[in-house]
């Protein structure tokens, strides 16, 4: 059986390929990454390296030669970049016989409104049109994403947010890359859709363990999207990224990651890590 991880040497990637190798010979798995350089560290072990740009197909259809089983780790860029590069990975995927594909979507994709679904709407669907058997990781939120957030309250700011009572299922990219690595190795050919959300929070609520692991009260500031935008303007954020980054918290406060019926513990096969324990994880790494 031959696996093989997109986008290897990324943050999630990296994590997955690091649990996928405690159950893989190194020979048996494959990584398609646009820099091989930046991967000879896995080809040290004996992981097979393979050259694989989104936006150059025809090194996909190396990359994918011989590929059973393949996971396609969701690129980054705006909408149309992200479209283009999934549906060439798919496509080319299809090209070279691939037998399974899983994919990292984001959380209730197919319905979601989140300023982030449409790529990932796109991409399940061609995906399904290739007729092979998929399993979609609809991830819900990386706590990783909350890092400048808790760095900043780490050096005294208080915690910013405009998202309201919206509620997220935030975890670990550890716990993803896990769960990832199990549905990969799963020996099914059936498709399936997996929804992966940690516990429902709100902001405060991060915040309230938040306070608990600092051993101090962080102060919270709740302001309306047009004052957020302001203060995240003042704080530095480039103004190409501030749609973005209102986006997000518009998307959170209307609910889009609010999953009520989650598949992560029975992938894990324990329970996500804890929401506590994963702060203090982040702070100390």
């Amino acid at each position: 059986m031959k696996y093989l991880v997109t986008g290897a040497t990324g943050k999630l990637g990296s994590k997955i390929v690091e649990k996928l190798l405690l159950s893989v010979a190194p020979e048996d798995l494959a990584v398609s990454v646009r820099d091989p350089e930046k991967a000879d560290a896995l080809k040290e072990k004996g992981v097979d390296v393979r050259h694989g740009d989104f936006d150059q197909p025809e090194s996909l259809d190396k990359a994918f030669d011989g590929v059973e089983r393949l996971l396609i780790i969701s690129t980054d860029g705006d909408n149309d970049t992200r479209v283009r590069q999934h549906t060439n990975a798919v496509e080319a995927a299809k090209r070279a016989g691939v037998q399974f594909i899983a994919y990292t979507s984001i959380a209730d994709a197919t319905d979601s409104e989140n300023l982030m679904a449409p790529p990932h709407v796109v991409t399940e669907e061609a995906i399904q049109e290739s007729g092979i058997p998929y399993a979609f990781l609809r991830n819900n939120w990386y706590l990783e994403n909350e890092l400048p957030s808790i760095q900043g309250v780490i050096a005294g700011a208080p915690w910013v947010t405009a998202a309201r009572d919206g509620k997220v299922g935030w975890a670990l990219q550890e716990d993803y890359a896990e769960a990832a690595a199990n549905v990969l190795l799963k020996e099914q050919q059936d498709s399936a859709v997996y929804e992966l959300s940690g516990p429902l929070l709100t902001q405060r609520e991060l915040v309230d363990a938040l306070s608990d692991v600092l051993g101090r009260d962080v102060p919270f500031q709740e302001l309306n999207l047009e004052a957020y935008e302001e203060t995240m303007r003042g704080a530095g954020v480039p103004e190409s990224m501030l749609p973005l980054v209102v986006g997000i918290q518009k998307s959170i406060r209307q609910g889009t990651l609010e999953v009520s019926d989650s598949d992560f513990e029975p992938v894990l096969g324990r329970p996500v890590t804890p929401i506590r324990e994963a702060l203090r994880q982040l702070i100390e790494d």
